[in-house]
């Protein structure tokens, strides 16, 4: 099978590691994949260097340079199907009128409601298959007016790992200044208003009451990072927050945790989530969005209800005080995500959605 990704973001995000993994577990299994991305993008970069072919284009005037780029490629190769993995790409995607020359697959990972213009309709009418990262998001498309019979769900899903031993995860607190068994706690993420990473902060302004010795790590950056530092430094704990900005090698960050949060107000998915249970990192998210389809409460890891500081500080605590608790919870994560979850499954149910595409596509005798 030839698929023809189509990804035209440049910054390196959920969305852009999970075309990767998909373009790498194709080639893998013996298919010919081929990417269309942004000049100078994060992705275009990666899935060029594990051998993928990656067409390079302009991401400007209106996606006219992609559509030309996809047009020519399905005129000139012969291309099963073209799956459009993020908003650009649909658009770039739609105006070559890919979906009059191959099936045309959407890739869906957020919760808005699809835009009510004519063009917005016209984009995802063309579409053969609208692939939702969750059941919540497919909820929200189809409320929003997508076809309910193109719609189907497709975890998300992330490579499993070896655990850390004791040595890493020693190297790893050095690196982040933590000293003897002092807890940290983290997130992986952009910082962003509806991350809700400030609700950590408070909560730790409260949690260090009882353990003084507590820390968060928040990883990542974004427009919100002036404000949750000076929102540490009003609550007295600026030297126990640690910004480290973007960190490219961020299994440094997971093996120094005892405690992952995520405190997403509206969540498709989450690979930082997913990466976190993997490493057997007992874990807490708001049961917001499609959080609590990964999270079993108090199963494979523990829910709370939204920004509430006393249930955020309830929750940790427990983790903290009962090791037999956090060991269950950090096991049954990543037996949860290894059979729901894991990279193999999602490139495995991509695969399904293509061959019903194409097998829809064929004439009927």
């Amino acid at each position: 099978m030839r698929p023809l990704l189509v990804d035209l973001e440049t910054a390196w995000r959920g969305g852009q590691n999970q075309a990767l993994l998909l373009l790498k577990g194709l080639h893998a299994r013996g298919h010919e994949p081929e990417l269309v991305a942004a000049k100078g993008s994060a992705l275009g970069e990666r899935a060029a260097a594990s051998g993928v072919p990656v067409h390079l284009v302009s991401r400007g005037l209106l996606r006219l340079p992609a559509a030309w780029k996809i047009r020519e490629l399905l005129r000139k190769r012969r291309f099963h199907l073209v799956h459009a993995n993020e908003a650009h790409a649909v658009s770039a995607a739609w105006l070559a009128r890919a979906h009059r020359l191959a099936p045309f697959l959407v890739s869906r990972r957020v919760g808005y409601p699809i835009g009510k213009s004519r063009l917005a309709r016209a984009r995802y009418a063309a579409a053969a298959r609208i692939i939702a990262n969750s059941k919540w998001v497919a909820d929200q498309a189809a409320a929003s007016g997508a076809q309910s019979e193109k719609l189907t769900v497709v975890y998300e899903g992330t490579e499993i790992p070896p655990l850390f031993s004791h040595e890493q995860r020693q190297r790893a607190r050095a690196r982040w200044g933590m000293a003897g068994d002092a807890p940290l706690l983290g997130c992986v993420g952009v910082l962003l208003p509806d991350k809700g990473q400030e609700w950590l902060i408070r909560s730790l302004a409260q949690l260090r009451k009882e353990i003084p010795g507590a820390k968060l790590l928040l990883a990542g950056d974004g427009p919100c990072r002036p404000k949750l530092e000076a929102l540490a430094q009003q609550l007295g704990v600026a030297g126990a927050v640690l910004f480290p900005g973007f960190v490219r090698d961020v299994e440094s960050v997971y093996a120094a945790l005892d405690v992952f949060l995520l405190p997403s107000f509206f969540e498709a998915l989450n690979n930082s989530l997913l990466a976190a249970m993997a490493y057997e990192i007992p874990s807490i998210a708001f049961n917001r969005g499609a959080l609590g389809e990964i999270i079993e409460n108090e199963g494979s890891g523990l829910l709370v209800s939204g920004p509430d500081v006393q249930q955020i500080c309830d929750a940790v605590t427990r983790i903290l005080r009962d090791r037999g608790l956090a060991e269950r919870l950090g096991k049954a994560g990543r037996r949860r995500v290894e059979e729901n979850f894991s990279a193999d499954h999602m490139v495995e149910g991509m695969i399904r959605v293509y061959r019903e595409a194409l097998s829809e596509s064929q004439p009927r005798p």
